[in-house]
């Protein structure tokens, strides 16, 4: 029988590690990864995310949903698109954003990961 995961929302990640230098935009970002899921297939994942304030360029091959927890962040596309998203709000990061993600102030976030893999019918074009 399948039995239901809870994701604390205070569970603590490993050691804080740095964002890779070749994709730092500003400041020196270290960010804080608590994966309390991944299925089976290793395409669906969901835990805590932490980061520190700093930029840096992100690709995106997953779909991703979060909701914010604490912090500030702003999400700057390829495109000149901005989006910047407080404490208490949920978005949903598409495959194939591309572009800056920046946190403004410290944040903490939940986050529902799913990438999609070339044989299962739900892959980009």
């Amino acid at each position: 029988m399948v039995g239901i995961i809870r994701i604390p929302h205070d569970i603590m990640g490993n050691t804080p590690e740095h964002v890779a230098s070749e994709r730092v935009v500003a400041g020196t970002p270290m960010q804080t990864v608590a994966n309390a899921y991944s299925d089976a297939g290793n395409a669906f994942h969901c835990g805590i995310w932490e980061g520190e304030v700093g930029a840096w360029r992100v690709s995106y091959a997953e779909h991703e949903f979060c909701h914010l927890l604490a912090g500030c962040v702003r999400l700057i596309g390829d495109d000149a698109s901005e989006t910047t998203l407080r404490a208490g709000d949920s978005f949903v990061i598409p495959a194939g954003f591309e572009g800056i993600w920046e946190v403004l102030e410290p944040a903490r976030k939940l986050y529902a990961v799913y990438e999609p893999k070339p044989d299962d019918g739900h892959a980009l074009g």
